[in-house]
C-alpha cells in the first residue's frame, strides 16, 4: 500500500484484519499446563532501543508469569545476516517460541527456515517472512493499532491549529504497510474530518538525513505553514531544526514515536504539539502470549494490534511510562515542571 491509499482500519500486510492485544490472553488453565514443563524463548530483535527493551519487559514478564525460560536475547542491529546468525545461535539452545522482527522478507524466510522446520512456535513483530502462512508456520503478527496512530496525530495536529489552516504531509516514501498506514491514516482523517485544514504541500522521504532540507523547501514555498507531520521522530528532528533556522515558533508539528529531544521541544513549548506512541510494553506481553497460546494448542488470529496513546505537554510522564514502561527522561521531566 503506497502512500495515498485511503484507510478506515489497521490491516495486516496480507490485509489481514485486526484483532485488539487485549483479547490475546493466556487462560488460567492453559498457563496451568505450561508451568513447570521447562518451556524455553528466544527474543531475536532486529535492533536495540527503548521500544525494543519495552517490548522485551512486556515479553519477558508474561513469560515470567507462564514459567517459561528467556534463554536468548539478541539485536541484529539492522543487519540481515546477523539476524539469521542470531537465530543459528539461538537454536542450539532449543527454545519452544522465537520471537522476531524479520528484517528482511526474503532472506528472512530462509533464516527461520530451520526454527520453523524445528517446530518452533514463531511469533512476528510488524512484518512477516515471505510466503508465510498462518497458522501453520507463524503464530501471529503483532504491530501498532497503525490507523489509530495517524488519527490521533491528525486530531492532536488538528487541536493545536485551532481546526484550521494548512498543512505540510511528510510520509514515508517506501512501501513498508506499517508507516505507509500511519501516514495514509493521518491525511485520511485531515481530508475527512477537517474542512477548514488543506495539506498543500506533501513529501516522500526514505533518508531521514533530507527531512531538515525537505522542510525549508516546504517553508519556502508555504511560509504561513500552520502544521507539519512527520512520518516519524528521526525526521521530525530535522524538520525542527528547520523551522528555528527560519525562526519559526507558529508551525505546530506532530510525529510519531517518543524521543527524547522531540518531547523536551513539546514540553518547553516549542512547535511539537503531541508525539502519538505504541504501547510496546503491550506489544511484547501479547507477543509472549501467541507464543504460549500456540505451544498450548490454541490458535491466535494472525494480525493483533497494541493500543496507540497521544503524549502532549501535560501529560508526557504517563505515557512514556505507558508505552516504554520506564520513567521519562529526567531532562524531559525536569522541563515539564
Amino acid at each position: 500500500m503506497l502512500a495515498g491509499a485511503a484507510i478506515a482500519q489497521t490491516i495486516g500486510p496480507k490485509g489481514e484484519s485486526a484483532t485488539p492485544s487485549s483479547e490475546i490472553t493466556v487462560s488460567d488453565e492453559h498457563a496451568a499446563t505450561l508451568k513447570d514443563k521447562g518451556h524455553k524463548a528466544a527474543l531475536l530483535w532486529h535492533d536495540q532501543s527503548d521500544f525494543v527493551n519495552a517490548v522485551t519487559a512486556g515479553a519477558a514478564d508474561e513469560f515470567a508469569r507462564l514459567g517459561i525460560e528467556v534463554v536468548a536475547t539478541t539485536s541484529a542491529g539492522f543487519d540481515a545476516a546477523k539476524q539469521r546468525s542470531d537465530i543459528e545461535t539461538a537454536l542450539a539452545k532449543e527454545p519452544d517460541i522465537i520471537l522476531s522482527l524479520p528484517l528482511d522478507p526474503v532472506t528472512s524466510a530462509a533464516a527461520f527456515e530451520e526454527a520453523k522446520k524445528a517446530g518452533v512456535k514463531l511469533v512476528f513483530l510488524s512484518n512477516l517472512p515471505k510466503d508465510y502462512q498462518h497458522p501453520a508456520d507463524y503464530a501471529a503478527i503483532v504491530t501498532d493499532d497503525l490507523f489509530q496512530m495517524g488519527k490521533q496525530a491528525a486530531d492532536a495536529l488538528a487541536e493545536a491549529m485551532g481546526g484550521k489552516g494548512t498543512v505540510g504531509w511528510i510520509f514515508h516514501d517506501a512501501d513498508y504497510y506499517v508507516t505507509n498506514q500511519r501516514d495514509n491514516a493521518f491525511k485520511t482523517t485531515i481530508e475527512n474530518d477537517y474542512a477548514d485544514i488543506a495539506i498543500v504541500a506533501e513529501q516522500g522521504i526514505s533518508d531521514p538525513a533530507r527531512a531538515e532540507e525537505i522542510a525549508n523547501a516546504m517553508l519556502l514555498k508555504n511560509p504561513d505553514l500552520g502544521g507539519i507531520y512527520v512520518t516519524w521522530a528521526g525526521p521530525a528532528e530535522g524538520v525542527l531544526a528547520a523551522l528555528r533556522a527560519n525562526g519559526n515558533s507558529a508551525t505546530k508539528v506532530v510525529t510519531l514515536d517518543l524521543s527524547e529531544p522531540i518531547a523536551l521541544d513539546m514540553v518547553k513549548g516549542g512547535n511539537v504539539a503531541a508525539i502519538v506512541a505504541d504501547e510496546a510494553y503491550e506489544l511484547g506481553r501479547a507477543m509472549a502470549a501467541a507464543g504460549a497460546r500456540a505451544l498450548a494448542g490454541e490458535e491466535t488470529p494472525p494480525f493483533v494490534v497494541a493500543p496507540a496513546v497521544t503524549a502532549k505537554a501535560g501529560n508526557v510522564g504517563e505515557i512514556w511510562q505507558r508505552s516504554l514502561h520506564r520513567e521519562a527522561p529526567e531532562s524531559v521531566m525536569k522541563a515539564a515542571q
